[in-house]
């Protein structure tokens, strides 16, 4: 197979201590058609002594002060020739093969233009896997709903960041650059996204989220300010209102139902949110034989 061309942008500053454990996260892939972009804010730790050991595998490097982690994405991205887009936080670690699973779904479905995991995974401070999640579906009505708002009273899921890869030509579509948010750009980014395209979700496992004490996420109420103003002004774009159905959904006596069978499947057929998955149907051929599932899910 001819791998489409994969750029993997990486942000740091001052993460010496788990740099070094993402870089062979990506690079020990062994993915053969891969551009790895470094742009490392000015640290002052062992940062750059790493990626001088990595340089010879990289496709750009800097070393110089910035306005950021997003400033830094977006210089990377300017760098960057890829058909397939995506960056890794300096923290984070992909999963094995996981490049090559994108690289083939890309191939196999030329129309797809943004992708992202249905079991998001999540690593401890000392690297340990320590759990995958599972999300019910994608849906640009479940994400308007506000299905995807971290925290909220709707039980909001998160759209990994580390697992979400996307066209060269949807970047462009939107501009070329994360929206200027300093914290929730990432949720900006998928609010710029849904104007042009489904999200299709991935049966794979391809990225885990690493958690450190001290690190910007923690901060939830600013992600959670910032991610609501990017949610409503999505909502404006597309004159988005409530509907019957969004209400029903979440409703105390719909969540009880569905716990009976026979309930659910009604619910799912009139209320569900429609959403497509990709699947590999034979998991015993040495060449995935990825197929797209339509499907309805509930909350």
């Amino acid at each position: 197979m001819n791998f489409p061309c994969i750029s993997v942008i990486t942000p740091t500053f001052n993460s010496g201590d788990l740099l070094e454990e993402t870089l062979t996260s990506v690079l020990g892939q062994g993915y053969p058609n891969l551009e790895f972009i470094v742009i490392d804010g000015g640290s002052g730790d062992q940062t750059t002594k790493i990626l001088e050991r990595y340089r010879a595998q990289l496709h750009y490097c800097v070393s110089e002060p910035d306005g950021g982690q997003y400033d830094a994405i977006n210089k990377g991205m300017r760098h960057a020739s890829g058909e397939i887009l995506c960056w890794l936080n300096a923290d984070d670690l992909l999963l094995p093969k996981s490049l090559f699973t994108i690289g083939s779904i890309f191939q196999t479905f030329s129309h797809v233009e943004w992708v992202s995991t249905l079991q998001p995974a999540s690593w401890d401070a000392s690297g340990h896997l320590a759990r995958v999640d599972v999300i019910p579906g994608f849906a640009r009505a479940a994400f308007l709903d506000g299905l995807f708002l971290p925290t909220t009273a709707k039980k909001g899921y998160w759209l990994q960041q580390e697992s979400s890869f996307w066209r060269r030509s949807l970047w462009e579509k939107i501009g070329s650059q994360i929206p200027n948010y300093d914290l929730a750009g990432d949720f900006a980014l998928w609010s710029a996204f849904y104007e042009h395209a489904d999200l299709y979700g991935v049966d794979y496992p391809l990225a885990g989220f690493r958690t450190v004490r001290g690190q910007r996420s923690e901060d939830h109420a600013r992600y959670l300010g910032e991610a609501s103003k990017a949610l409503s002004g999505l909502r404006k774009r597309l004159n988005w209102s409530q509907t019957l159905a969004s209400t029903l959904r979440y409703l105390p006596l719909t969540h009880a139902l569905a716990h009976f069978p026979r309930f659910r499947s009604l619910i799912q057929k009139y209320w569900g949110y429609a959403g497509v998955r990709i699947r590999n149907i034979d998991t015993k051929a040495e060449r995935a034989q990825w197929q797209l599932e339509h499907y309805r899910f509930l909350p």
